[in-house]
């Protein structure tokens, strides 16, 4: 017992034992509108994402579990994310939910388990944790995604985020077990010691390989593996939807750098090859296919494919010719990319969720039309988030484009500068369906002329989120720096 090191997993052990305090406060809650479960759910959320920044700021990498679990910076930054994103969700949710008969305790169980899930993924450093904290989140999600029983569309959603689900989780097992038959080890490090001194049985590492791509492609929603995300969002209730299109980001690209970078970087020649065709398709399935959208919920699941793809393009480029000097740089962007896109992603649809009322969901982008008549601060700010996802200056989604493109450039490789060339010019047609809901929301004559009105919560919070975006784009640099500190850490251990 002396190597398991319960200090370095306090966090973890916080979140599970107030999910079960939850869980059980809230069989004695009578209030209809689930106060007491709600704010034991913000608090939980509010300390642990507090304990994980302070254990990023103690800039310490600590083993737990006989070495199964790494406590490292990157880790608990991502993690503390994922709580902020958390957190965010369950404000713009708790209206939704109490107007569609969703505002039960298993919304606030499951979405503390599902964050339990992400931050065992975070911590992994091992095959199996790897899968158990997978595991953990998608269950979690599977049975959000259904919770209005009596709801065909979302059963159904479920149904295929369920399926498809499994068949990822088979792909990433059985990836990972051709890894552990080829190396003789579940543990992370000891499978890049095993590559690094290079061992014959090349061929099944690759194969491996290939099924471990595929598996991240899944859970990442990166084309061609794409074909849940649009009608999963689609059907599933929309705060559930926020949920899927958050925090799970951070926990995918996280196991796309324990498993690729810091356990197989000796076979980036050949994973570094799949991610580029990874991104290149995503970026043009996913930008050509948002623009024949009319549904929003669709069009945003084609956007997320379109910038997962370019985060993707930011993991390319960490091996250049056998060399690492350019790793920290690229995957310091890549992660400046996915943490900068949640915080977008969180404000856009909750937004769709303050427009969604009583017996009607605002899913059409026709919905939006007149919302600078009926709320020109609201309007402002989903412009903001709009222009964000665009990339278009001076929000932070800009920028977070402009970190994946030096990271190409910087190479100085004719092929990765054609690839920088390339997902700007994707992303110029892809502007064309942000500028859409732009003009539909200033220029449209409205549909419903009721002044738009929100909880004070729910406003603050919105208020809040559209001027990180805008703050985080103006000043980067501290950001990008907290990433960058996580990354060279998660390298150098």
């Amino acid at each position: 017992m002396n190597d398991m090191n319960w200090l370095a997993i306090y966090p973890e052990i916080l979140l599970l034992a107030m999910g079960c305090v939850v869980a059980l406060v809230d069989l004695w809650v009578t209030d209809e509108q689930r106060r007491p479960t709600y704010w034991l759910t913000q608090l939980t959320l509010v300390v642990v994402g507090g304990m994980h920044f302070a254990y990023y700021n103690a800039g310490l990498t600590t083993y737990a579990m006989q070495n199964m679990v790494v406590a490292d910076p990157m880790g608990h930054l991502l993690a503390g994310f994922a709580c902020v994103a958390t957190l965010i969700t369950l404000v713009y949710a708790r209206p939704y939910a109490a107007s569609r008969e969703m505002l039960k305790g298993e919304l606030f169980i499951l979405s503390l388990f599902a964050l339990l899930g992400i931050s065992v993924m975070l911590s992994a450093n091992n095959f199996l944790v790897v899968y158990l904290g997978l595991e953990l989140m998608s269950l979690s999600l599977y049975a959000l995604v259904a919770l209005r029983r009596d709801h065909a569309v979302s059963t159904e959603a479920a149904m295929k985020y369920f399926v498809l689900g499994a068949l990822a989780s088979g792909f990433l097992l059985y990836g990972l077990s051709m890894m552990y038959g080829a190396t003789g080890s579940l543990m992370i490090p000891d499978v890049f010691n095993v590559i690094s001194k290079g061992i014959p049985s090349k061929s099944v590492l690759v194969f491996g390989v290939v099924f471990v791509v595929a598996g991240l492609a899944f859970k990442l929603g990166a084309a061609p593996f794409h074909m849940w995300v649009p009608d999963v969002y689609q059907g599933s209730p929309t705060a559930v939807t926020l949920l899927i299109g958050g925090a799970p980001k951070l926990a995918a690209f996280a196991i796309t750098v324990r498993l690729l970078v810091e356990g197989m970087i000796g076979l980036a020649a050949d994973w570094q090859q799949m991610l580029v065709v990874l991104s290149i398709m995503s970026l043009l399935i996913g930008n050509l296919a948002a623009i024949a959208q009319t549904n929003l919920k669709r069009m945003l699941a084609y956007s997320t494919i379109a910038n997962m793809g370019f985060m993707l393009l930011g993991m390319t480029s960490g091996v250049v010719n056998g060399s690492t000097q350019w790793g920290a740089n690229a995957y310091s962007s890549a992660m400046f990319y996915a943490v900068t896109y949640v915080l977008t992603t969180l404000g856009t649809f909750g937004m769709v969720i303050l427009l969604s009322r009583q017996g009607h969901e605002a899913e059409e982008i026709k919905d939006l039309a007149g919302l600078a008549k009926r709320s020109p601060w609201f309007a402002l700010v989903m412009t903001m988030f709009m222009i964000s996802l665009a990339g278009v200056p001076p929000t932070v989604g800009f920028y977070a484009k402009l970190a994946v493109l030096q990271a190409l450039v910087v190479t100085g490789l004719p092929f990765y500068i054609g690839l920088a060339v390339f997902a700007v010019v994707v992303s110029l047609i892809g502007a064309f369906y942000y500028l859409r809901v732009i003009k539909v929301m200033w220029f449209d004559a409205p549909t419903d002329t009721a002044p738009l009105t929100a909880p004070g919560d729910v406003r603050f919070v919105m208020t809040l989120n559209g001027a990180a975006v805008l703050v985080f784009g103006l000043l980067p640099g501290g950001l990008l720096e907290l990433c960058k500190v996580a990354i060279r850490q998660a390298l150098a251990t």
